[in-house]
């Protein structure tokens, strides 16, 4: 006999009439199936005196039909009506205690009427949660902002509310896929106000609020648990965490390339004019500066330009010097406001670019390059004039010069007065490196350096243009060696066992920023990949990726109680170098890559390993250079300069350069400090020499602290807190390339 219309209404209705079986409903709703104990216990019943009342209810819950029992498993369960009073229940709540209008500014800057399928929606979205558990959550979400009564409701308070409620129910990974990236009021606020920040542009500010929410986001999706907690830490430092996944380190370019086919800026953007091969060496320095323009915010560090006196030589043909000399000097100064970038000059005309064609614009002279030796030594020397000049005030630090040195410029009178003047600028205030090209080898392939010392040879493919030309260095990961001594407690097997830890968690890290690069290049670097008949001009494939070891001098010390000279720390060194070559070796063998570990300077990683080191260790157990204000660790290799009857450098700081050789391969920069002593031009020709053919030196620049007056426009050798000449003390700035490495 069918029941009278709504009459099955009437008893559902009755069902849920009771608090203990609405509250019975909700359980089953949240949790899933219950057993008749699990049921009792969360109700919080005793079963010797609340059995009969608790069976009444259920009893009536299952003749409704709103709850069923599996036979096999003995557990109660909701069935779709039970789950539509459920649903119709929260509908019924959300109207007697949502006040009307209640509104939500999303993150789209609109405002809109609260909605909890949107929570659902995005758990379903963003974090790929199942249908039923995403609406459960949302539910649960929803109840609370109801009792908050809050009056002012935002999309990330709401996502915060939902994040509260997966952590305490467990849901630790769909938490952390839905997690918002962004800066905190307060420290957006801080940036804006910072003391420095008049030296900060808006749109450099800009880029360091869009970094942070780029680093979140790299350290959350991009990196697995273990590299991003090992960067958190102070395991791991990896360089430009924040683009990390879009953009390389560094560059080397081809001028070639775009002398040949010009600036073809509408292949990747219709709206850009694009521009013919240079007909004249003013047009061509123009080109390299809008080159160097576009190509900035697509790397992380520096560019470099290899070849640069030699590719424009043909432009000054029967050019006036004077008029040459000015038109490289609006050049330079151009660089020094816009671009980071390092010009490699050659003495001579390399031997594998003597023979090949001139790449110049029609009407141009044309032939081979080395038909062009004088033009190309004539652009050297005017650099070198305008470095003198420019730094008679204060150091001319951008750009930086590369000065390759061969055996044959020695013999030649021209040549030597070049490198006179190379030294001179050395001596003084200038920022400029010396290759060493002296002992060269018939097997040794043809190299590019970059200031920050990245080398790329010809060792992947064989061919000096691929291998080092139009390619760069991916990135850079710096393993903490102080830490690893920290933990290994001067146990050498544990030590060198972290150390391969490390440098693998580093590999992977430059692993993924290849694939991303490899991905997304042509979105994230329109410049760098664009094509000209097929050929694309970055050869993303070819870079080369750097872990960097840092705090060597200090975990060195530290585990052989000696100083770095003595020969138990020496063999210790040779060790890690040992370790660290097979390593790379090996993992480099297997998955075909150019990964190498090196010692480069990088100030920022030296100084949070020391900062993060002293904070869990404590002052006393962390061992460091600098000052307890400004702790850091050696990330690099300096040489002292002595003086006497003639220049040279500690015996015992050599062999510790010679037992860093097989660290080379990926690059290498010596440091040789001045200090605030006189030195002739001629006697620092002199040890230059004497290192690159006695010690084989490759790469190596010399420094020295300026004090520069903003006042009076005088500069001092070494770092004063004061002007000798006019007293002041705020306007006293200090010039120093490579200071906390």
């Amino acid at each position: 006999m069918s029941l009278p219309p709504r009459a099955r209404g009437v008893k559902v209705l009755k069902a849920v009439s009771s608090p203990i079986r609405l509250q019975i409903l909700n359980l089953l709703f949240d949790r899933g199936a219950l057993s008749y104990t699990e049921l009792m216990n969360t109700l919080k019943m005793n079963p010797a005196r609340d059995a009969g009342r608790f069976a009444y209810h259920l009893k009536f819950l299952l003749k409704a039909t709103l709850v069923e029992v599996d036979v096999e498993t003995k557990k109660y369960f909701l069935t779709d009506l039970g789950k539509l009073v459920i649903d119709v229940a929260d509908r019924v709540e959300k109207r007697a205690v949502k006040p009307k209008g209640m509104l939500v500014r999303t993150s789209h800057l609109t405002f809109e009427e609260f909605d909890a399928n949107k929570i659902s929606n995005s758990l379903i979205r963003e974090a790929k949660m199942p249908v039923d558990l995403a609406q459960k959550i949302s539910k649960e979400a929803e109840k609370v902002i109801l009792k908050s009564k809050t009056k002012y409701l935002t999309a990330p308070l709401i996502r915060e509310i939902v994040n509260v409620l997966l952590i305490e129910k467990g849901f630790e990974d769909y938490r952390h896929k839905l997690t918002r990236l962004g800066l905190p009021v307060h420290e957006v606020t801080a940036l804006i106000e910072t003391k420095d920040r008049q030296h900060t542009e808006a749109d450099e500010l800009l880029l360091k609020v869009g970094k942070s929410v780029l680093r979140e986001y790299v350290l959350l999706n991009a990196f697995p648990r273990d590299i991003a907690d090992a960067h958190l830490a102070g395991a791991l430092h990896v360089d430009n965490v924040g683009t990390w996944i879009l953009k390389p380190d560094e560059v080397v370019h081809d001028l070639r390339f775009f002398l040949k086919n010009g600036l073809r800026l509408d292949n990747y953007n219709v709206l850009y004019y694009s521009e013919q091969p240079p007909e004249n060496f003013q047009a061509a320095l123009s080109m390299i500066f809008n080159i160097l323009l576009l190509c900035r915010p697509e790397v992380n560090k520096t560019q470099t330009i290899d070849h640069f006196n030699v590719f424009l030589a043909p432009y000054v043909k029967c050019l006036e010097p004077e008029k040459v000399k000015e038109s490289l000097r609006l050049f330079v100064f151009n660089l020094n406001r816009h671009v980071d970038v390092s010009l490699v000059l050659d003495l001579s005309i390399p031997s594998m670019l003597a023979e090949k064609n001139v790449v110049v614009a029609k009407g141009n002279p044309a032939g081979q390059y080395g038909d062009f030796f004088s033009e190309s030594q004539l652009l050297v020397n005017l650099l070198f004039d305008i470095f003198l000049e420019e730094n008679q005030l204060k150091p001319l630090v951008n750009p930086k010069l590369i000065f390759k040195i061969n055996p044959e410029a020695l013999k030649d009178e021209k040549t030597h007065s070049m490198l006179l003047k190379a030294h001179e600028i050395a001596a003084e205030k200038g920022a400029i490196y010396f290759v060493n090209t002296m002992q060269k080898q018939k097997d040794r392939t043809e190299a590019a350096f970059s200031a920050n010392g990245v080398k790329l040879e010809a060792d992947l493919t064989g061919d000096w243009e691929t291998d080092t030309l139009r390619t760069g260095c991916l990135g850079c990961v710096e393993v903490n060696l102080p830490r690893i001594f920290q933990e290994s407690e001067k146990d050498k097997i544990k030590f060198f066992s972290l150390l391969k830890e490390r440098c693998e968690l580093a590999e992977r890290a430059l692993i993924i920023k290849q694939r991303a690069l490899k991905q997304h290049g042509k979105i994230a670097l329109p410049f760098m990949m664009q094509e000209t008949n097929g050929d694309v001009y970055f050869r993303l494939e070819n870079c080369t990726g750097i872990i960097n070891l840092v705090g060597l001098k200090e975990t060195v010390e530290c585990f052989t109680s000696k100083s770095l000279g003595e020969k138990e720390s020496l063999r210790f060194v040779e060790d890690i170098v040992q370790t660290s070559l097979t390593f790379i070796n090996k993992t480099g063998q297997k998955h075909g890559r150019r990964v190498f570990i090196s010692i480069l300077p990088n100030p920022e990683a030296s100084l949070r390993f020391a900062r993060l080191d002293i904070e869990k260790y404590g002052v006393a157990k962390t061992k460091f250079s600098g000052t307890r204000d400004k702790p850091f660790y050696s990330a690099t290799h300096r040489l002292q300069l002595q003086t006497g009857n003639f220049l040279s450098v500690p015996l015992e700081q050599l062999e510790i350069e010679q037992s860093l050789r097989g660290l080379r391969q990926g690059g290498n920069l010596t440091i040789i400090e001045v200090g605030g002593v006189e030195v002739k031009a001629a006697d620092l020709l002199k040890l230059t020499c004497q290192l690159m053919e006695n010690q084989n030196i490759e790469f190596l620049t010399y420094n020295r602290q300026i004090t520069y007056c903003t006042v009076c426009q005088k500069s001092w050798f070494e770092e004063l807190h004061k002007c000798p000449s006019c007293g002041s003390i705020s306007p006293v700035v200090t010039f120093d390339r490579f200071k906390f490495t």
